[in-house]
């Protein structure tokens, strides 16, 4: 069993490299990360440029690794398996975490491993002060993912709903974009809302109560982009501000209400939830307060955990190496999946 672990990530527009130890069966412990985000140089396109993205992570991802390396008091020897993001994400992103650690590994002749994106997500909580225990329901939610899982181990996933258009991101993100919002648009949309009234607009909650575990944000976005034409031109901001809590009182109200369904549909009663949105102030408040009243314990990944990071890919290769849910590999010869279902990774029970 590899003791020490560094993790690559490199799926989109953050690099993210980090060394996790291996301790017997435990959890693994995060020894040092280093994250550099690509926020500032992709805000003047409104998104993120995939061309643009890739360059950056070849100037960051050395430089990132020599960081860690110090930090942890490790030297690069001391390493007993790479990890990488295999995808999904944009791929001439992920061929350069991919293309990292497989020179690594061939140059030290150790293993490698390609990890899940989302699987990364979901694992990032045991990393937390207040770690989970299966079996758990999972509600991810990161960039353009929204999915319900059962959890019953590392690798053991089943697929409950998902979003069949725009995801919970992608509906914060596009509804910020409406409102004249900076990139990234869900944190401006989130800070905005602080000042607005949840209630000044009757938005849509699309599929709320369709009877299955399915999501749908495709018409909020759309009436959003209806209430924000009205206000073109108004002097007063007050209503941008009403319209930023009323779309995030939206996107919550479904998260929260399909969260509920699914933990009473399996008989579960713990929750975690992962990806960039989990760290939404009014999504942990209104999920807290609705499991502390059914009893149900909810999780979490440390804030500067829930975007994407290596931490999380170093943690997910360490815990599938453990339960025996992967095999690292000595052939150098890589490929990646920019688009890549999780419930791929479903291993028998």
């Amino acid at each position: 069993m590899a003791h020490l672990v560094l993790g690559i990530e490199s799926s989109c527009d953050e690099t993210g490299v980090a060394l996790v130890r291996v301790q017997g069966e435990g959890v693994p412990q995060l020894l040092a990360h280093a994250l550099h985000t690509q926020v500032a140089m992709h805000a003047d396109y409104g998104g993120v440029v995939p061309e643009l993205a890739s360059r950056d992570h070849i100037r960051r991802v050395v430089p990132l690794t020599k960081e860690v390396l110090a930090q942890a008091g490790q030297a690069l020897e001391a390493i007993d398996l790479v990890a990488f993001t295999r995808g999904p994400g944009l791929a001439g992103a992920l061929l350069v975490g991919a293309g990292m650690a497989c020179a690594l590994g061939a140059a030290l002749d150790k293993p490698v491993l390609g990890v899940h994106h989302l699987e990364g997500h979901l694992l990032s909580p045991f990393l937390s002060a207040d770690p989970p225990e299966f079996p758990f329901i999972a509600l991810l939610v990161s960039g353009g993912h929204t999915q319900l899982m059962r959890v019953d181990g590392v690798g053991r996933y089943e697929l409950l709903g998902e979003t069949i258009d725009d995801a919970a991101g992608e509906a914060f993100d596009k509804s910020a974009k409406l409102l004249g919002l900076g990139y990234p648009g869900g944190p401006a949309l989130a800070r905005l809302a602080e000042f607005g009234d949840a209630t000044a607009y009757k938005l849509p909650r699309p599929l709320l109560h369709s009877g299955n575990l399915d999501f749908s944000f495709a018409g909020l976005k759309t009436a959003v982009l209806t209430q924000a034409r009205r206000l073109e031109g108004a002097a007063c901001e007050q209503p941008r501000a009403d319209l930023a809590a009323s779309t995030q009182a939206a996107i919550v109200e479904v998260l929260v209400k399909k969260s509920l369904k699914a933990l009473q549909a399996t008989g579960l009663r713990r929750l975690v939830v992962a990806g960039g949105v989990g760290a939404n102030a009014r999504l942990r408040e209104e999920l807290n307060a609705a499991c502390a009243a059914r009893g149900v314990r909810v999780h979490y990944p440390e804030l500067h955990l829930c975007t994407d990071n290596g931490a999380m890919i170093a943690l997910a290769a360490a815990m599938r190496v453990q339960a025996g849910a992967a095999q690292p590999s000595q052939n150098y010869a890589f490929d990646v999946k920019p688009r890549w279902p999780l419930h791929e990774l479903a291993v028998a029970a």
